[in-house]
């Protein structure tokens, strides 16, 4: 497997276009293209300035790491994690949620993440599938009661996704995304898993 991931990104390195990354910012990248499969991505792939130190920062301090979905927290090593105290969490299977989130009139997943909005000041967030559950962060951050101190927002599909990665681009906060309707838990779980590498001053390719 070693010599796979080597030649992976061998590949990547050799094909996708990451001159306009810094190295750190490489490195996040390089992760996301090899979960993906795509080394288009690189082209989509938008970063806010001191994004990368941001979230390396946090985790290093030992902020908590939340998530939309489950697929995005069991994404997420375990064993790295450990290292920092980086606890992982996660609301979409709550069933006081789902209830909330009926009698609200919301989605589950954007009820799971106002239902964190406690954990989500100076946290490292990542929102791999629902587009509802990203707005719902930049509402609760808009109110000015959390500020996250990096949001990995790659939610896709065509309705909402794009719109919701633009938001967050525009709204004042330490952001990776994935413009368009290209996103998913697994580009989410894999630019955490780079930054998680990197705080624990690992190899990152």
């Amino acid at each position: 497997p070693a010599k796979i991931e080597r030649e992976s990104f061998r590949i990547i390195e050799a094909v996708a276009d990451l001159n306009c990354f810094s190295d750190m910012e490489r490195s996040v990248v390089k992760r996301m293209i090899h979960a993906s499969g795509d080394l288009s991505l690189s082209g989509v792939v938008a970063m806010s300035d001191g994004a990368i130190k941001a979230g390396v920062d946090a985790l290093r301090s030992c902020c908590p790491i939340i998530t939309d979905v489950r697929m995005v927290a069991v994404g997420i090593s375990d064993r790295r994690t450990c290292i920092h105290d980086n606890n992982v969490l996660c609301k979409i299977d709550d069933k006081a949620v789902e209830d909330e989130a009926r009698r609200a009139g919301m989605t589950r997943s954007a009820m799971a993440i106002r239902s964190l909005s406690n954990h989500a000041d100076g946290a490292v967030i990542a929102i791999g599938n629902a587009p509802t559950a990203l707005f719902e962060l930049l509402d609760i951050a808009k109110e000015g009661v959390v500020k996250p101190a990096l949001v990995v927002g790659t939610p896709v599909g065509f309705v909402g996704a794009a719109e919701s990665k633009e938001a967050l681009m525009r709204a004042g906060l330490n952001y990776v995304t994935v413009r368009g309707t290209r996103g998913g838990s697994a580009l989410a779980a894999s630019a955490i898993n780079a930054l998680l590498m990197i705080a624990c001053n690992e190899d990152c390719k």
